[in-house]
């Protein structure tokens, strides 16, 4: 129980320094970053106060209060900055904060008799209409949760507007959540059906373990996706200058096939796509995968993968050499220039340029 006890403070502290981190740093600094921030503020409070369970004090009057009508709605409001919904300009959205603000009236104005006694009420905490409140309170915060997050996902499901590693990345967050509110539903039950608590040191573990998976996805892999966003909207201000420049006569180099090949990778940058396969080539030249793979070996000299991972590594070579991407890290080039993972790009950039991505930029700096 000391190690369990030692493993979710850590993670809950690890989640508070990551939550102030995403709203102080530059580097994280953006209107979504604020909420998801305090989004997992509260979870990390939620968290705190829960598995801590205090019975009296400044402590207990916080866990009274019903945090969890607000987490649903800036996570709502942080997935719909994400995905630049609409929604964010409708005059309802401010609305949605109601659930929360009304009982926290009713709770600040229970919990200051009940908790501190600052004055009598008419209310005991054993009064019947007060277990009933506090049990709808209960009811009514879980089932918000689980409208607003349900909602959300389809929202995103229905956007257009995202690139497919963010809207992952967005999909793969809202499941979380979804977990550990199926373990906050079979937490529920078990208190009020078998009076036992078993879940409750499954919930408070989940939800520290969401700090640690936060840290790498949340504010490492989700700004990769961020700034490869920002280095494709920035090269398509100015496509025809940012292109590889090809040196070769496309005229005299081979077959129809191959001429057409070199043209739908000089200009519609089809190397780009990280999930473009040997198929995708053939049937944008109207051949067999088989035929495709002969042509590029015998007039080119190249597996189909070599032929690929070349136009990557020089599109990749012009970024890193490019002082305007000095402030974008070395994998989100390597995404942008059709690289499915970092360990792919840095392997394939050191076997043609027999240096690292991050020499390379450094050489390039200095010359």
């Amino acid at each position: 129980m000391v190690i369990l006890d030692f493993i979710i403070i850590a993670s809950l502290l690890l989640g508070l320094f990551i939550s102030v981190s995403l709203f102080t740093t530059s580097f994280y600094k953006s209107k979504a970053n604020d909420y998801l921030s305090l989004s997992l503020f509260l979870l990390v409070s939620i968290a705190f106060l829960g598995w801590y369970d205090a019975e009296k004090g400044v402590l207990e009057f916080l866990q009274g209060i019903m945090w969890e009508f607000l987490v649903p709605v800036t996570l709502f409001t942080y997935f719909l900055i994400q995905i630049q919904h609409p929604y964010l300009k409708k005059p309802w959205l401010p609305y949605l904060y109601t659930f929360f603000f009304v009982t926290l009236l009713l709770d600040v104005f229970l919990d200051l008799d009940f908790v501190f006694n600052l004055y009598h009420s008419s209310f005991d905490e054993e009064d019947l209409i007060v277990e009933i409140f506090y049990t709808l309170e209960d009811n009514l915060s879980f089932w918000y949760n689980v409208i607003l997050i349900i909602w959300s996902r389809r929202l995103i499901l229905k956007s257009s507007i995202i690139s497919r590693e963010k809207r992952n990345w967005l999909l793969h967050l809202n499941l979380f959540i979804i977990l550990i509110l199926a373990i906050w539903f079979i937490y529920n039950l078990e208190d009020t059906f078998f009076d036992s608590e078993n879940f409750r040191s499954l919930l408070w573990t989940t939800l520290s373990f969401f700090c640690w998976w936060l840290l790498y996805y949340g504010v490492f892999k989700l700004q990769i996706v961020i700034q490869k966003d920002e280095i494709h909207r920035y090269l398509s201000i100015q496509p025809q200058k940012n292109k590889i420049k090809n040196d070769k006569n496309t005229e005299t180099i081979g077959s129809k096939h191959i001429v057409t090949l070199y043209t739908l990778m000089d200009q519609d940058e089809l190397y780009k796509n990280p999930l473009l396969s040997r198929l995708d080539l053939a049937e944008r030249l109207g051949i067999s995968e088989g035929y495709l793979s002969q042509i590029i070996n015998q007039e080119i000299g190249k597996s189909v993968i070599q032929f690929v991972n070349e136009y990557r590594i020089q599109f990749s070579k012009q970024l890193l050499h490019n002082p305007d991407f000095n402030k974008y890290s070395i994998e989100a080039i390597g995404m942008e220039s059709g690289f499915k993972s970092k360990s792919t790009f840095y392997d394939t950039f050191k076997n043609y340029t027999k240096m690292s991505p991050g020499a390379y930029r450094k050489l390039q700096k200095k010359s």
